[in-house]
């Protein structure tokens, strides 16, 4: 009897080493990937589009797990998790200007004159420049880039001349690009956290602030301060990231598969950021907000404080003049 019990459990090692040893025909490589942004926004859906098209490509070898709304933390933390190779991909903006200063050109205010310009520029010579040395210094590599939409005006009053711009009390986030450029343009720059600005309407602290059209429609800013003005003065763009050790373990066909479906997923989001600003304005109009185009004079003068306020690129940013030619030489005349 103990003869046979041997034999038994001689024979289940076997197998069980045997079962080890061979690889499972389901066995999936897991990408989990942070962000900072609610279900729905842009930056959440091309990490959930990038996942889906890996997954078709790779025919279910990578499985991408999404944690959007800072649920694995802050910007800051998730950054570092993901340098740190604690997860292999996050989502973020110019939050990584901290590692390489040339991320913050990504938002230069007055850039871009529309989302082909913008796209172009970011498929283009600009994005390598704005990119140059930044996986040496951060161990990330940036795999895309796509918008979240620009940056325009609610406010409670009409703002149709540089008078009404001037003196305005409007809150901004507390960057210094943001609050020098509002100086730049009259503004009185109040920074403070997008939570506080509800009540800060209500209590008359402020008289407005920015937001891309997405963001005004779904918060609703167009019921409190139903003057819009289209001033497109910053365009937000996130990208999606990737540690570098894991990406360069991965063979090469593999790395392949990455690169297309970020670039898929991007792709989806310009598209998607186009339409919706359409439907945006048709939402705001419904709900008897007012839309207001700048005139070329109005245009001209935030074009002027934009370009006063790059000097914050130049003192930081060796390469930032070539960053802003290169961005220039895909505007297409008119």
């Amino acid at each position: 009897m103990k003869r046979i019990i041997a034999l038994f459990v001689a024979f289940g090692l076997i197998c069980g080493m045997a079962l080890g040893m061979a690889p499972s025909a389901d066995a999936k490589t897991v990408i989990k990937i942070a962000g900072m942004k609610p279900e729905g926004e842009p930056e959440t859906i091309g990490m959930h589009q990038f996942g889906k098209y890996l997954a078709e490509l790779s025919n279910g070898k990578y499985e991408v797990q999404v944690f959007p709304n800072s649920q694995l933390g802050k910007e800051d933390a998730y950054i570092a998790a993901t340098r740190k190779g604690i997860i292999q991909m996050c989502a973020t903006g110019t939050q990584t200007s901290a590692l390489h200063p040339a991320m913050a050109m990504l938002e230069t205010p007055m850039l871009y004159d529309d989302l082909d310009h913008a796209r172009r520029a970011m498929e283009g010579k600009t994005f390598e420049l704005i990119n140059q040395g930044f996986t040496e210094k951060s161990g990330l590599r940036t795999l895309n880039a796509f918008p979240l939409g620009f940056r325009h005006f609610y406010t409670k009053k009409p703002v149709k001349t540089i008078a009404d711009l001037k003196g305005l009390r409007m809150r901004v986030p507390n960057i210094p690009l943001y609050t020098n450029f509002a100086k730049e343009c009259g503004i009185s720059g109040q920074p403070m956290p997008f939570a506080e600005v509800p009540g800060a309407l209500d209590q008359g602290v402020i008289d407005g602030g920015d937001s891309p059209l997405a963001d005004i429609v779904s918060l609703k800013m167009y019921e409190i301060t139903p003057e819009i003005t289209l001033t497109g003065h910053i365009l937000v763009i996130h990208s999606l990231y990737i540690n570098e050790k894991f990406y360069k373990s991965l063979p090469e066909q593999d790395r392949k598969w990455i690169d297309e479906a970020a670039k898929r997923s991007a792709d989806d989001i310009w598209k998607m950021v186009a339409e919706g600003d359409e439907k945006a304005k048709q939402t705001i109009i419904a709900a008897n907000g007012h839309i207001t185009t700048p005139s070329k004079e109005f245009h001209d003068y935030m074009a002027e404080a934009g370009k006063r306020s790059w000097k914050l690129f130049y003192d930081t940013v060796p390469n930032a003049q070539e960053i802003l030619d290169s961005a220039a030489s895909y505007r297409q005349a008119k």
